[in-house]
């Protein structure tokens, strides 16, 4: 079992935590491959989704893994709640706990609200993505695919290509990749690659052609269409020009190289539909992926509380 109590980061893991976590969710994933796709593991445990920003794919990824450990679940609507009344987010985090949560599951715009929740309620933590700053769920997916589909990550060329100042899941990513033994390459525009991440152990490209060339792993993000006006690249037209992934662009990599993405994708921006729905995709065993991670996580933090 994991010795804590909270999933704040991929950052607080240590590379045998996320093997842990990996090797759990293989027994997860044979689960869900059953005609009958629920364990009685958690049964009696309450679920709490804490969501403070729009999700469809996270949140539903949640409630399943939690439903299929046999935990009630709820989906906590902000618009309908006292927040909108004035209430501080550690008082509706407390009363949420005080009404029985096990297993809390926060996403918030700012970056660092998940540790901070975690000083202060008894029940568990899960980061859901926390500003900029991580998506460790997300990174432990895409892990898990890639050792499923390559039978191991150390060693590998693994490229991310986008958004990588703002992306939590790009940053994720880059502890739990470097930590199991990848060589990382970031790829895109200057303005959206920090300088201070070359820090971080991996090689930066700002030619995609460059980067992309004998590449095990293609990993592209989602350009955040929110921000576009911020000058941070001329226009979508542009982006998918010098950076989108196309079948030119894919075939620099190996042979046997895999496309990911962790969604939603702006299709024709970042990614053509002949990638993201050709044979070389495995973007929605990803999001299948995602449940049996979120549910090996669930059930190891419950380990700390026995």
């Amino acid at each position: 079992m994991l010795n804590k109590k909270d999933l704040l980061g991929i950052k607080e893991l240590s590379a045998e935590e996320i093997t842990l976590i990996l090797d759990t969710a293989g027994g997860f994933r044979d689960v869900l491959g059953r005609d009958i796709k629920k364990v009685p593991t958690l049964r009696g445990k309450t679920t709490v989704n804490l969501f403070f920003e729009p999700s469809t794919r996270t949140r539903t990824s949640f409630e399943l893994a939690a439903k299929r450990l046999s935990t009630d679940v709820i989906n906590f609507s902000v618009p309908t709640s006292s927040v909108v009344k004035g209430e501080s987010l550690i008082d509706t985090a407390l009363t949420v706990q005080a009404l029985g949560a096990d297993f809390i599951i926060i996403r918030h715009s700012s970056s660092g609200v998940p540790h901070l929740l975690a000083k202060k309620l008894r029940a568990s933590v899960i980061n859901a993505g926390d500003g900029i700053n991580e998506h460790p769920t997300q990174a432990l997916l895409d892990a898990f695919t890639i050792r499923e589909k390559k039978g191991t990550i150390k060693g590998l060329h693994i490229a991310i290509v986008g958004d990588i100042a703002h992306s939590r899941v790009a940053k994720s990513n880059i502890y739990s990749l470097i930590k199991l033994g990848a060589r990382v390459r970031l790829i895109g525009p200057p303005t959206l690659i920090p300088a201070e991440i070359a820090d971080m152990n991996v090689k930066v490209f700002h030619k995609i052609e460059e980067g992309l060339k004998g590449a095990d792993v293609l990993m592209t993000l989602r350009i955040q269409m929110e921000r576009q006006d911020k000058g941070f690249f001329p226009s979508t037209e542009e982006y998918s020009k010098n950076w989108g992934l196309t079948p030119d662009r894919v075939a620099l990599a190996k042979e046997d190289a895999i496309v990911m993405h962790p969604g939603p994708m702006n299709r024709g921006i970042e990614i053509v539909s002949e990638i993201a729905d050709g044979p070389r995709s495995v973007i929605l065993e990803q999001v299948t992926n995602g449940i049996a991670v979120r549910m090996a996580v669930m059930y190891l933090l419950s380990g700390y509380r026995r």
